[in-house]
This record gives C-alpha cells, structure tokens and sequence, in this order.
C-alpha cells in the first residue's frame, strides 16, 4: 500500500509533466504564431514592393466587387523586357474568378491578336504594352473583350526563370518533342527548372498550331507553377518565392485586396474551364496578324458576360 508521502511525490510528479507540456505547446503556438507573424509581414513586403497603380482600374470600384463577393477578372501579363527595349507583351491571359460557382474562367489572347488599341487605332495587341506600358494593355483588353478588369499583374518574361527555381521546379506533360534554345524536350511528362520552363513556354515556330501551340504551354507552366506554390510546406521555400516576386512583377493589387482573395475565391479554382480565342492568320503590308472575327468575338464576349453573372 502506497504511503501518503509517496502518493505526493506522483501527484507532484504528474502536475510537473504536465507544467512541462502545457510549456512546451505554449512555445510551439509562440513558434508557429511567430512563423505566421513573419510570414504575414514577409507577403505584405512583397505586395508593397510589387503594387503599381494603373489609371484604368478604379482602386474604389475593385473593393467595392469584393466587398459584394462579385466575379473579377484578373489579368496576367508576361512581357519580354530586355535592356534598351521597352518589351511588349509576349503572355495575355485573362483568368476570371466567380466566386458563387467556384469556377475560373480562363483563356490566353494571341499575342498577335489584331485589335483596336485605344488612341493607337488597329495593331497587334501585344503592342499595347510597348505603347503604353500595363494601363494600355488593361484599357485595350476590356475594350476587346467588352469587360472590366479588376486587377493586372505584370512579370518579365526573364522573371519566370527566378520564381519557378523558387518554388524547385514544375512538371508538365509535353505532347510533342523539340529541341530549343539548347535544350532537348521529350515528349511525355517532363521537369522543368527555371530556364527549362523560359524557353519551353517561348518555343512556337517549331509547332504546328504556332502561337496557339506556345499559348498551350505557357498555360501549362503557369497551371503547374500554381500547383506547385499551393503545397508549399516550409518558410525556407515561400522566402525565395517572395523574393523573386517582388523584384519580377508589378500589381495593383494590395494587402487588404490579398487578404479577402484568399477568403472569399481561393474556392474558384475548383473548377478551371480554359478556352481557345479561334482565329485565323492573315498578312496585311508584310506583317502576319492572327484575326479574330466579330462572331468569335462575340461568342467570347458573351461566354465571359455568362460565367460573370452565373449563380
């Protein structure tokens, strides 16, 4: 029979692991919160480095469509900037976000596209970006596609190179082999590291589909890139993320817009619909132009008008 000392030393014993545990949860919660804390000001950094304004996206009316949880659009621009070349717009594509559906509505526009660029008549519209930077491409997209665009994120085409060696690489399934920019891609699924991913998503001459065919795949590097930083699981690896972001791209996006995007429509990627701008290539005075008919574009004005107000 245990004695009345011995039975204090166990209760005291008891109560001292359990100090002990409730110590070590509490360090893990300041560790954790500490984590989320540097992350949260990390993420705020980044936004702050990258938020560009542009006149054509009225700041008030954005938070006034997320306030009432409406449909955004979202345009994501990826321009070949090099040293003493003003760049245009290589990547056009407009992603929108219907947060009653939880559908993303998705399509590349050709970068050859022959629209009307506001104040500069009909051209290419990638050329939107060389005559008047983002604000232009945004004005020129939501008067081709009758639509408005909430926000716009811009990054140099070299950029993509940093933020894929990021996030350690995408994979992506190749449905045709080539050879470009001294590399070799086969055909099936592949890893593709930073550069890997660069020249795979610039290749077109080579495809028989052209611009279309390059459009694929640059839809495919960025459906994996997304994938890939959604599984994020360590600091070390959102660090090198934000980094790379932040020196790269350019948004008008702000923390509080971040903030409520991730509440309210981080649902609408569960299910992506992509479609294709159908057209047809066409010379006028020695420049090849990829024509979209008023049908075509109709049809895409009206499919857009539809995932935007579906219920």
């Amino acid at each position: 029979m245990e004695s009345r000392k011995e039975r204090r030393e166990q209760h005291t014993e008891k109560k001292s692991r359990k100090k002990k545990i409730i110590a070590i949860i509490i360090i893990l919660l300041l560790i954790i919160g500490g984590l989320l804390a540097y992350l949260y000001y990390k993420v705020g950094q980044t936004v702050d480095e990258m938020h560009t304004p542009v006149e054509a996206i009225n700041q008030e009316e954005v938070k006034d469509a997320i306030d009432n949880k409406e449909t955004i659009n979202i345009l994501l621009l990826g321009v070949d900037e090099r040293e003493g070349d003003v760049g245009r717009s290589d990547t056009m594509v407009l992603a929108s976000l219907n947060p009653h559906t939880n559908e993303m509505l998705r399509f590349n526009i050709p970068r050859d596209t022959f629209v009307e660029i506001p104040g500069r008549g009909m051209d290419k519209i990638n050329h939107a970006y060389a005559f008047g930077g983002s604000d232009l491409s945004v004005q020129t997209v939501e008067n081709f596609l009758d639509t408005e665009v909430h926000f716009y994120s811009r990054i140099n085409m070299e950029g993509l190179q940093d933020v894929v060696d990021a996030i350690g690489g995408v994979t992506v399934t190749n449905d045709q082999a080539f050879s470009h920019g001294g590399h070799d891609f086969r055909e099936g699924e592949i890893d593709l590291n930073g550069e890997q991913a660069l020249i795979f998503s610039r290749m077109r001459k080579q495809d028989p589909e052209g611009d279309l065919g390059r459009n694929d795949r640059q839809q495919q590097i960025i459906d994996a890139f997304m994938d890939e930083a959604a599984s994020f699981d360590s600091v070390a690896r959102v660090n090198p993320l934000l980094d790379a972001a932040g020196t790269n791209a350019e948004s008008n996006v702000e923390m509080d817009d971040m903030r409520n995007l991730f509440l309210h429509y981080r649902g609408a990627r569960d299910e992506t619909i992509k479609e294709e701008i159908q057209g047809s290539g066409q010379r006028m005075n020695g420049l090849w132009y990829y024509v979209v008919s008023d049908e075509e574009q109709q049809r895409i004005r009206s499919l857009l008008s539809e995932h935007m107000e579906a219920r």
